[in-house]
């Protein structure tokens, strides 16, 4: 293992462990629910501090993803693919190994593998657990180089028929070592479940910040993440806001299922089709055809919103990942317009790079009473129309009114902000995404 360990390139690790409330169903499915925290949450942050974390996770999700975008175009020519991702959102847990060990990680529908830091460690950062220790897991075994989870690997590398992983993501972190099989049990509450050899990546040089977890669990569409693994096609979460102190929920397998969300006032449950990036295959891509602002569709060519057939740049994601919205440069260029006609209220410059830049200035109280137009995002086959509270914010430090969108050059990301409070359905098994409004709150 120290030799091993020696071998590896590595520099950063996420987040990896979830709390999860877990059961086998007695009619023969499986599923869990879990419990997802807030990266900031509990830490005492006031809503500017809130605020300005948001903006700068999301700037440096948004860098990374296209930075990922411009790696797999390069790596179609040069056949060397290096998996890029970038910190997320929201905490799950989980336990590893036998005695199960609790250990919290970021959940990411951005990325594949599962990883932890792992004892002895050559290189690790700060977590707020120990770091798992293989030798004192008697259910610990390395995988081979020749094995079908080390092929899954966008970048193996072989160590004495040791299969040796590297993954870097795009805000100068990484996390290289061993991938190995281990058991992980799930549940809360009395409800365990116990999967064994499930493949993950045993991190001894690791570089970055971790966020309040100890690694990475990866949803994405490949198939080293926790989806493809445990077989499980369909899985789903509602999110309450970054500001909000109360967590939100996840729903694995049979208990991914929207039916309970669709009440009498939520409207019906909406589907759109995942589309296929070839250069980006993991990531969970959407056909986004349009966005109205004050009931009037937007002039954007359909164009803007496209994944490039050439290099697999551009198109839209659904993530996560990132907090806000951005959408390509020329698509927000239209609704910062828009807005601005609309609003009837001054416009306020930027400052700062953690500033958003379409805002508006709110006299001090007593405040008048301003108008905000409606927001709708059109997908192939479904609509979503935004409540106010998912795309405009308050500036605490200022007290202005900000749209809660920015620019991209490269791609657009439909940030989790936007779609807090509906309960959104990932079901891979039939290629498309569900939403409905819903109470996260209270689920």
């Amino acid at each position: 293992m120290d030799n091993i360990a020696v071998l590896l390139l590595v520099l950063l690790p996420l987040l990896l462990s979830f709390v999860v409330a877990v059961a086998a169903r007695s009619d023969g499915g499986f599923g869990f629910q879990a419990t997802l925290t807030h990266i900031d949450a509990g830490a005492g942050y006031t809503e500017a501090q809130l605020l300005s974390r948001a903006v700068r996770r999301s700037r440096s999700r948004v860098a990374a993803l296209q930075s990922l975008a411009a790696t797999a175009a390069d790596a179609i020519t040069t056949a060397r693919i290096l998996v890029q991702a970038s910190e997320g959102e929201y905490l799950m847990s989980m336990a590893i190994g036998t005695p199960p060990r609790d250990y919290s990680a970021i959940l990411d529908t951005g990325s594949d593998l599962i990883w932890t830091q792992c004892a002895p460690c050559m290189l690790c950062v700060d977590q707020p657990t120990p770091f798992f220790d293989p030798a004192k897991s008697p259910t610990y075994r390395k995988l081979s180089c020749s094995s079908p989870m080390c092929d899954a690997l966008y970048y193996p590398s072989c160590y004495k028929d040791t299969c040796v992983y590297q993954y870097f993501y795009g805000d100068s972190a990484s996390s290289a070592g061993v991938l190995a099989n281990e058991t992980f049990t799930f549940g809360t509450n009395g409800t365990r479940v116990t999967v064994p050899k499930v493949a993950f990546g045993c991190g001894s040089l690791n570089a970055g910040s971790l966020y309040n977890g100890s690694g990475m669990v990866g949803f994405g569409r490949g198939p080293l993440s926790l989806v493809s693994q445990l077989g499980v096609p369909r899985f789903s979460y509602c999110l309450t806001s970054f500001m909000s102190t109360v967590p939100s929920r996840l729903y694995f397998g049979v208990y991914a299922t929207l039916n309970s969300s669709n009440t009498s006032d939520a409207g019906p449950v909406q589907s759109t089709p995942f589309i296929v990036n070839p250069a980006l295959p993991t990531m969970y891509y959407l056909n986004m055809t349009g966005i109205s602002v004050g009931g009037d569709l937007l002039p954007i060519d359909p164009s803007v919103f496209a994944i490039n057939d050439d290099d697999g740049t551009g198109g839209v994601v659904i993530d996560s990942g990132a907090t806000l919205t951005y959408l390509e440069q020329a698509a927000y260029d239209m609704l910062r317009q828009a807005f601005v006609a609309l609003v009837g209220l001054p416009l306020v410059n930027a400052t700062s790079p953690d500033d958003l830049d379409t805002c508006f200035k709110w006299p001090p109280p007593p405040r008048k009473i301003v108008t905000m137009p409606e927001l709708v995002l059109h997908f192939e086959g479904a609509h979503m129309e935004l409540p106010l509270e998912n795309y405009m914010l308050i500036d605490g430090s200022t007290g202005n009114l900000c749209l809660a969108m920015a620019a991209s050059d490269g791609g657009s990301i439909i940030g989790s902000f936007q779609h807090s409070n509906f309960h959104v359905l990932y079901d891979n098994e039939n290629s498309f995404l569900s939403f409905v409004p819903a109470p996260c709150n209270l689920m």
